[in-house]
């Protein structure tokens, strides 16, 4: 059986930067086997797939299913519209586990329309968790969580960006992901952001749309602005503007570049 598969940059107007987004459109579901060998076969952090009979989106890490990924999202109304789907001024509704997510198709951009989570501050530092982030305690400004994610904001951009995990070791110990963030020291960005999630395949992810929905909550009320401007620091590096709706929702906005486009051959089901 052969099936349509893309890989698109996400959070990028560049190929070979942002993040790498898998995409299999379909117009009936895949079995949940085969979208988690597809998605290890891609190789990326993470795979969307679409099944357009009743436009349920998913979206798989090479090991597990993930309840929200914001780059997948952006890459798949991004191929919709690439393959004549979607054009500039329309709108797209997604079934996911995380209800329903909107996207708005412009001229060069996109804007997704996603739920804007609960970030905590009343939570225990784990103090080997910061040590195998290589993290000093007097480093941390703020320390939370996000769900299962935990939540930290330290305190310039050179101890972000110095950052150098020990993912082996943070491994031994339990987690799902960790979000580190600062202050921008650009006048044209607000504030930047690390995402480390090796408990489900994934050392550093490159651009994290679900972790700015958590950012823009944040930041949002820290520098009492609701529009912002953000940068991702991985290698691939990405840019995400923000904005923290009136319903307390969050618009991320962002364009995609698509490198690889073709046909994947797979068992029959």
């Amino acid at each position: 059986m052969e099936l349509d598969i893309y890989q698109v940059d996400s959070f990028t107007n560049e190929a070979f930067k942002g993040n790498p987004a898998g995409v299999c459109i379909t117009q009936e579901g895949l079995s949940e086997r085969l979208m988690l060998l597809i998605a290890s076969e891609m190789a990326v952090s993470e795979t969307a797939f679409l099944s357009l009979n009743d436009m349920r989106l998913r979206w798989f890490t090479p090991k597990v299913e993930v309840n929200l990924c914001g780059h997948c999202t952006l890459a798949v109304a991004h191929i919709l519209k690439e393959r004549g789907q979607l054009k500039a001024g329309d709108r797209v509704s997604f079934e996911t586990i995380s209800g329903q997510l909107t996207a708005n198709i412009n001229e060069s951009t996109i804007e997704l329309d996603f739920p804007s989570p609960s970030v905590e501050f009343n939570t225990e530092r784990i103090t080997v968790l910061l040590e195998y982030l290589g993290i000093n305690e007097q480093e941390v400004v703020a320390y939370g969580n996000f769900g299962e994610k935990v939540f930290i904001e330290v305190d310039s951009e050179s101890t972000l960006l110095k950052l150098q995990p020990n993912f082996d070791a943070l491994k031994q110990i339990k987690g799902r992901g960790v979000l580190v963030t600062t202050a921008s020291a650009s006048e044209d960005l607000d504030f930047i952001s690390r995402y480390f999630a090796p408990w489900v395949g994934v050392n550093e992810d490159p651009v994290t749309g679900s972790a700015h929905c958590a950012l823009t909550v944040y930041w949002s009320n820290k520098l009492d602005k609701l529009k912002l401007r953000a940068y991702q620091a991985s290698v691939r590096g990405g840019y995400v503007n923000t904005e923290l709706l009136a319903n307390g929702r969050t618009k991320l906005i962002g364009s995609a570049v698509t490198v690889i486009k073709g046909l994947i051959q797979v068992p029959s089901e």
